[in-house]
């Protein structure tokens, strides 16, 4: 006998009443709050709820309970994690909320029904504690850095990419004032360039098209601890977002494209990098700069006309890469790019200046003026790495000065520290042979005593 058998033989231990949740209307979610929550804001698409639940069927018989298992339940809502009613039911609850939603069949398991505990098209009740919710983390890190809160879900599944043409409608707040709010068209990449911190493109990328959501940025990924004095906000400052996708159009990814596409494209991104360079957007260039990179690092099979191409345009990219990084004060990042320049073209001028700028710049005095002074073996006319040799030799001789007195001052810490030990020895060592003395002598009064005796 099914569930719904049993409520037309009298046998309902749980009278169906409460509020219709569902769209249409038609009784297939019913809620009947037996506690209020607090507050007013409710979950939203994509965050994650935890909940305690009761679950029976209409008779009243339980079938599962996670006070039973004395571990609350967690999913993210709206993404078809759980039955439809759940997704429907506790999207319309407050923290603190206790509630009981009755589930109509094709909200819950249908005609299939969950063996052995639950039959097919029951109707099925829940007693629902809501006790916390949070909004989803996009992070790659998974940091918290930025924290999405949906509020209309996005069309189909398919997400803006890096180079990605985007229609936006984008407002910014901070404490409650709104210091930005436009709406308008623009290639992911060219975000920082417009005012947008890096936080902003990230969230764009993580949205479906048609999809408005509420983003809350952290520092890190908003405008840092120097904060931004075109919008006056305050270094250390959380921002928040909210934008809505309208459309977009997706850039090519590297196996969508030929070989000629990808040197089109690459020397399309370089110019455009080496603007944002000149006007000192150095992260915006570096984006630029590393799309080369990607499209044409791992192409093989290339005709000697094309590969002389390839390789020229991988060299200009991870030179233009590190004189970005070296303006960025990244000296890693430079060093990784110039070693991969050398890796193409070993004796280049550039990439061994640049890497001995980087090394310098790490005081690493010993590597840089041995990478200045193969520029100028192998460029003589090069004046700067000259210059740079020079001026090594003397931060190295400034080094070995200081590691000398620095040394000198140990030695002579040693040395005081062995003297003070040597003259407490012989102190010491005069009082212990005093008292062996009165030792043996009063041994020899002990023997007197016992021959006496």
């Amino acid at each position: 006998m099914t569930a719904e058998e049993q409520t037309s033989e009298g046998q309902n231990a749980i009278p169906m009443e409460g509020e219709d949740l569902t769209p249409k209307k038609d009784g297939g979610v019913l809620k009947l709050v037996k506690r209020e929550g607090t507050g007013a804001e409710l979950p939203m698409t994509g965050d994650k709820v935890f909940v305690h639940y009761v679950g029976t069927l209409l008779d009243g018989s339980p079938f599962d309970s996670s006070r039973d298992r004395g571990e609350k339940f967690s999913f993210e809502l709206g993404k078809g994690q759980v039955i439809k009613a759940w997704d429907i039911g506790v999207a319309s609850m407050k923290v603190g909320e206790l509630c009981q939603l009755i589930c109509k069949p094709e909200y819950a398991y249908g005609s299939a029904g969950s063996p052995p505990k639950i039959p097919p098209n029951a109707t099925l009740v829940f007693e629902v504690e809501l006790y916390e919710f949070r909004g989803e983390d996009i992070t790659e890190e998974e940091d918290g850095g930025i924290v999405r809160r949906m509020i209309t879900k996005g069309q189909g599944y398919s997400k803006p990419n890096e180079g990605a043409s985007v229609d936006v409608t984008v407002v910014g707040s901070c404490e409650g004032r709104v210091f930005d709010e436009r709406e308008l068209k623009f290639e992911l990449g060219d975000g920082e360039a417009l005012g947008f911190p890096v936080g902003v493109e990230k969230a764009i990328m993580s949205m479906e098209q048609e999809e408005e959501a509420l983003f809350h940025i952290k520092p890190k990924y908003g405008f840092g601890n120097e904060g931004s004095a075109k919008y006056n906000i305050p270094g250390g400052a959380t921002l928040q977002y909210k934008i809505k996708l309208t459309a977009f159009e997706k850039a090519k990814e590297s196996w969508e494209m030929n070989t000629v596409e990808k040197l089109e494209q690459s020397h399309i991104v370089k110019d455009k990098g080496t603007q944002y360079f000149k006007e000192g957007k150095y992260k915006q260039a570096s984006v630029q700069y590393k799309r080369i990179v990607s499209w044409l690092e791992h192409e093989s099979g290339l005709s000697e006309e094309d590969q002389k191409k390839a390789t020229a345009l991988q060299l200009a990219a991870h030179l233009n890469l590190a004189m970005c990084f070296l303006k960025l004060q990244e000296p890693n990042q430079v060093l990784e790019n110039c070693d991969k320049a050398l890796g193409l073209q070993a004796s280049n001028e550039k990439a061994l200046f640049r890497r001995g700028e980087a090394l310098f710049g790490m005081k690493e005095f010993d590597r840089a003026r041995d990478d200045f002074q193969q520029v100028v073996e192998l460029y003589p006319a090069n004046k700067a790495a000259k210059s740079q040799v020079s001026l090594c030799q003397k931060r190295i001789k400034e080094q070995h000065e200081k590691d000398k007195r620095i040394y000198a001052n140990m030695f002579q810490k040693f040395a005081d520290r062995d003297s003070k030990k040597e003259a407490e020895n012989v102190k010491s060592d005069g009082k212990t042979s005093s008292d062996e003395g009165m030792e043996v002598e009063n041994g020899e009064k002990e023997v007197a005593s016992d021959a006496k005796a």
